[in-house]
Parts: C-alpha cells; structure tokens; sequence
C-alpha cells in the first residue's frame, strides 16, 4: 500500500509548515547550517520514505534494512502496541554491553542516536565552546546553539579534508565545555589514524569530556581497531555513540546508543527527553546480532560506494575515500546546482555543506538507484 501526502496537505497542515520552514532555510542558508534547496524538498511528499521512482541518495540510510530479524520483531511489538515496553530496554543495553565488554548501567539507549548527542550537547554546552571540526555532522550540537546553551569553536579541516587532529587538540583547555568528533567523519567520510585519534583523544580527556560519534563504523575497514570503546573501558573521559540507522537499516525505527562511564551514562540517562517505541527498541533487539544481514548489508553498500568511485574517477572528479555509505566529491559544477540537476530527474543527492560550496555528497542507496546517479552524473554536472 503506497500513502501519498497531498500538495493541499504539504500547503496548509504541519507537513507544509515544516516544509515551508525548511525551505525558508535553504534560500537564505546560514554558513553553519544545511542547505536544501525547495525544489529538492518538493519530491518528498510520500508518508515514509521516498516517492516511487525517486532515487534517495541524500540521508545515509540502507534501503535493505530493516532485517528479517527486525521485522519479526516490529510485528510483535506492534501487537503488544497497547503496553508500554517493559524490560525491552534492559534486554538490549545487556546485549550491547555483552559485546563490548561493558556494565549495561554503561549503557544509555535513546530515540536515535540524535537524542543522546542533543541532550550531551544541553549538558556540556554550557560549560563552554564545544571545539569539533570545521565540518562534522553538527546538527546535535546546533541544537544546543539555538536554545542558547552552547557555541561552537571550529577547528579548519586540513588541506586533504581530514580532520586536524593537532589543531582540536590545541584549542582545548580546562574551559573547553566537550570536544566533539566523528569518526568516520561526516559529510567527508573519511576515518582519522587510529593511533593518532586515539592519543589526541586521550590527551584532550584530560581536560575535557570527548564525545565521539561512531554512527558509521561499523561501516569502516576496521571497525575493531578504529573504535574508541576501549578508551571507555579503561576509563578515560568519553563517550562513544552509536546509531542503528546506518548500517542496521533503521532510521525510521530510531534507535541508537551511548557508551561511556557509568557517573556519565546517569547524567545522559537524566538530560534524555523521551522515551522510546516498542517497536524500536523490539527491532534492535532482533537485528543485533544478525550478522549474516550486517555483512549482506555491507558488501552492498561497498559494491554501490566503489561503483561511484569509480564513476568520478572516470569522469576526472575529486572524490574522498569514503568508509562510510556516502562519498564526498566534487563534481566541478556548484553542489547546489548539481543538486537540482539530479532532482529534475529524481534522483536525490545533498546540497551544499555549510560553505563548501564545490563538494557533493551522495549516499548509498540500492544498487539499481546508484546505477542511476552515475548513468545521470556526466550530464548533471555539465555547465
């Protein structure tokens, strides 16, 4: 069954107002906030998900989730939709804690990672600047911002886009309020040195609390040697986040987790401001562990991000090399316009980043709709 959203409805009820909103953004965009042109934003009137035939290559998410695994799950807690969910929530923190070797009181799970990030943004913000990179995925902490609890110090990328590790590090003092990092990083996609980001990460836990956003690693070349969750474990000042949007499939079911210590998780656990559905958190208890769908979902989302590598890399593009299921490049056309050149054929991809106005990001969808980007890029990004 395919629910449509009305032009009558997106004018007139609350989808028009945010839609309206939003686009109010995205023609006069600040430096520090995305850009969605209208024109993009006018493609989406679906209930959940994309239009039939629309290409979404913009949100970072997996088209092949949720799992089976997830799904039985979703069933059963939406036959039990009547009852708050009980013991759910301990259920999945032991698990995660199971894992990585952790207390599950070390454990905090929220409506998306996003509502974990927002209230840390609320708690440590006004302490100080919180000092993240000139580009991250800052949308958490911009919440903060606009409630007026917190601002943001941002250290410039270096000149191959990585993170400037040295450069954090340097601005952080006994007033730094957090420093803030992702890794991968987003939009770039790129995973910092191991042995570097853990030493700096180290270093400014010392100062501060570090919070670090794993939201993509499981996505990584090496997740086990890239993650910070053995710095947790052996007690240093930080919080590692994770997300099941990514590459578990579930951003519409929005669950997603910190792991820190236990006086910090409480602090989190007090600063969260809702409580999650059945339905979420049923799902991640079903999909954890299914291995078999995370490495299905992997080899597919690597298959589509190398078929894009190697579309830029023929047409003479500059394209980061992505861990993630996004790749950052430059198309030699303005993101913005490039953006709309694929709308008009309804393919979606991200606009323009704060004002990095020549990169563009495009995520990994299924693979027939990355065929359809790269089949479409030549001449969408021809001036």
């Amino acid at each position: 069954m395919t629910f449509q959203i009305s032009r009558r409805l997106m004018l007139t009820g609350a989808v028009g107002a945010s839609l309206a909103g939003t686009a109010a953004k995205a023609a006069a965009p600040k430096a520090e906030e995305a850009a969605f042109p209208p024109e993009v934003l006018a493609h989406e009137h679906a209930l959940l998900g994309p239009d039939d035939g629309v290409a979404l290559l913009a949100r970072n998410e997996n088209p092949y989730g949720p799992s089976e695994s997830a799904l039985k799950m979703v069933d059963y807690a939406g036959k039990k939709g009547a009852y708050y969910p009980g013991q759910a929530n301990v259920v999945l923190a032991e698990m995660i804690a199971d894992r990585h070797g952790v207390d599950p009181k070390q454990i905090v799970i929220t409506t998306g990672s996003g509502e974990a990030l927002s209230a840390i943004a609320v708690l440590y913000g006004p302490k100080g600047p919180i000092v993240a990179p000139r580009l991250f995925w800052d949308t958490t902490a911009l919440y903060a911002t606009r409630l007026g609890m917190a601002e943001i110090s941002r250290v410039p990328l270096k000149d191959d886009m990585s993170v400037d590790l040295e450069g954090i590090e340097a601005a952080v003092t006994e007033e730094t309020g957090l420093v803030q990092l992702c890794n991968p990083n987003n939009p770039t996609g790129l995973v910092s040195d191991s042995k570097t980001f853990k030493t700096a990460v180290k270093n400014m836990a010392k100062k501060t609390t570090v919070l670090v956003d794993e939201a993509y690693m499981e996505l990584a070349d090496d997740p086990d040697g890239n993650t910070c969750m053995d710095l947790v474990k052996k007690g240093h000042d930080v919080i590692v986040s994770r997300t099941f949007s990514k590459i578990y499939g579930m951003a519409g079911l929005r669950v997603g987790y910190t792991i820190s210590s236990e006086e910090t998780a409480e602090k989190i656990r007090g600063a969260a401001m809702s409580w999650i559905a059945g339905t979420g958190l049923a799902s991640a208890i079903g999909a954890y562990n299914d291995q078999k769908f995370l490495d299905f979902s992997k080899s597919k989302i690597v298959e589509a991000r190398d078929m894009i590598l190697t579309k830029t890399k023929e047409l003479g593009m500059e394209a980061l090399p992505s861990q993630t299921n996004f790749v950052y490049f430059k198309s030699g056309k303005p993101a913005n316009e490039l953006q709309q050149a694929l709308a008009a054929k309804n393919v979606l991809i991200r606009g323009q980043y704060m004002d990095y106005s020549d990169w563009s990001r495009v995520s990994m969808g299924k693979l027939e709709d990355v065929e359809r980007f790269c089949a479409l890029l030549p001449e969408a990004a021809s001036v």
